[in-house]
This record gives C-alpha cells, structure tokens and sequence, in this order.
C-alpha cells in the first residue's frame, strides 16, 4: 500500500468524463480509504453500441453493514445517462468484488445485454474461499478466457487473465488504442491488497510480470488516475513486493513473529482503517515465502525455516 496521489477537485460522481475517442469514465459514489474517489466505471466504444466495464456497486453505503466502499446510490442511472443513444452490448467484470460486479444485475435488467468476463469465484473443496468482500450474486452469462475476445461497433476488447488479487481477475486490452483496464490489478493510487485464500502473492507477481512484457500505451484502473507510463509503473510495484518481502525476512531475523507487529514496523504512517488490509498482504507474502521453503508457521507465529 503507498501513499495516496492527489486527484483533481473537478471529478464527481456520477459525470461522465471523455478519456480518449472509444473511453468514458462514469465515476462511483463509494469513495472510502478502500476505493479511494470511487470505482470507475469504464464505457468502451463511440459507435452504435458500447461495452461497460466493472458496473460498480448497488448497496446504500448509509446503514450499518453496508459500508460506504458499497454505496452505489444513483449509478446505474449515471451509466444509462452516459450510454443513452447507444445500446450496451456487454456488461464486463474484471473480478467480483462488492465494489465491482454488483450493478452488472440491475444494469442487465435495464438493458438486456448479457454478463461477460471473470468467472464466479471457485469454492474450495475445503470451504468457500471468498471473504466478506466478494460479491455471492454475481451470475454471469459468458466466461472469457485468457485472449479471448468480444467486439463491437469499432471496438474489440481481449481478456487478459491476471489472478493474484483475486483468483479469477482479468483485464481487458482495447485492441483498437492500446489501452488496458486494470481493475484492481494495477493502479497508481495504491498497491492490490492480496488476501488470502482467494488472494495468492505468488500468482500476482506473476501477473504483474505478464503485464511489463506487454506493449499497453496507458492503463484505466478501476480506482485512481489513468497510468500513462504503465511498464515503468509495473516495475516499480514488482520491486515493491520484493522490498516488502525483505522487510519481512529482517522482521523475522529480529524475532517479530507475528503479523500485527509486522505491520506496525513495515508501515508508518498508514492509515490505522487500513491495517487490516496490510496485515492481509504480509501474510500472503508469507505464504508464498512458506510455499518456497523459507519460513514455516506454528499457529499464529511465524519464524524462518
């Protein structure tokens, strides 16, 4: 996690804001230190139809157990705004979190077009592997695959698989501009929190990998600024992990065994809402470092093998 980026004063919720001749932006209302100014909903296309990526979330964001990182008060009708004129052809969901697929539903009943993208996510043999995050009515009506495509009115999209942040994460590449949405795989407001089960730290950095060797011109994340220079910004996030991981290897050298501790020494300054999170990506950093053969665990006590 990293300090945040200043963002323009002009952006609101619910106005949608031109980036480049096929993308619009319709922004959220759900700003939290989780979603930082909102989740971004993607329109892809400028002709007859469009596609909308990540649709957003449908909760109140008022009441207790409905946090304000839910509140999707008014932004299915936002989305109809945008698109009037135009038929939605595809309703795109990089993964299933709360803040993400849940307006897919409502947005299909007022449209008609189908649910396409990420898959549900997977129960373990063992028990579900989502947390409280993830959104249990997601239904979609076509999975893609990595490099499978949907196309349109003058524009084509392409999956681009990126599990780590969540087990069945995509992207999506605009063939026709070279731009690529991110979701919650890269964004330039903060690091991916990586939670456990679901959450694999392993399977990220490979992502992250994946994603440097491609040509993409500029990244739209789902929350923050647009990334124009993505492989400088991708290499940066890998050398992150990396540091994070040493970090971690000199905690346990020190003696510190267990999370909570770790993150009060790893990261100052961060924002007390948010240890929880960080305390979520220590600890997948350490499974993979377990997995390796580096470190080993007795309960909640961690120590190098």
């Amino acid at each position: 996690m990293s300090e945040e980026k200043p963002w323009p004063d002009s952006i609101r919720a619910g106005e949608c804001e031109q980036h480049e001749p096929l993308v619009r932006r319709v922004l959220a209302p759900n700003p939290s230190p989780y979603t930082f100014t909102g989740t971004q909903t993607w329109i892809v296309g400028a002709g007859s139809d469009v596609a909308v990526i990540d649709p957003g979330p449908t909760g109140s964001g008022l009441s207790i157990g409905d946090p304000a990182d839910i509140n999707g008060t008014g932004h299915v009708d936002a989305i109809l705004r945008a698109t009037e004129g135009q038929r939605v052809a595809a309703i795109l969901c990089t993964h299933t979190h709360r803040d993400h697929s849940p307006a897919a539903a409502p947005l299909k009943e007022a449209t008609g077009a189908p649910i396409i993208g990420c898959a549900p996510l997977a129960l373990s043999d063992d028990g579900p592997r989502a947390d409280s995050a993830f959104d249990p009515d997601y239904s979609p009506d076509r999975v893609l695959t990595d490099g499978e495509r949907i196309s349109g009115d003058g524009w084509t999209l392409e999956a681009v698989a990126t599990p780590g942040h969540t087990s069945n994460h995509l992207c999506f590449g605009l063939v026709e501009s070279g731009a690529l949405f991110t979701g919650d795989h890269v964004m330039a407001w903060s690091t991916s929190v990586v939670s456990p089960p679901d959450g694999d730290m392993a399977a990220y950095m490979a992502s992250l990998s994946k994603l440097y060797d491609r040509e993409d011109r500029v990244y739209y994340p789902a929350h923050g600024p647009a990334v124009t220079k993505p492989r400088q910004l991708v290499r940066g996030m890998l050398g992150h992990r990396k540091q994070r991981e040493r970090q971690i290897l000199r905690e346990l050298e020190k003696g510190t065994s267990v999370i909570p501790d770790m993150v009060k020494h790893m990261y100052k300054g961060l924002d007390p809402r948010l240890n929880g999170a960080a305390g979520r990506s220590v600890l997948a950093h350490l499974i993979d470092l377990r997995t390796r053969g580096i470190v080993r665990a007795h309960d909640e006590e961690w120590e190098l093998a």
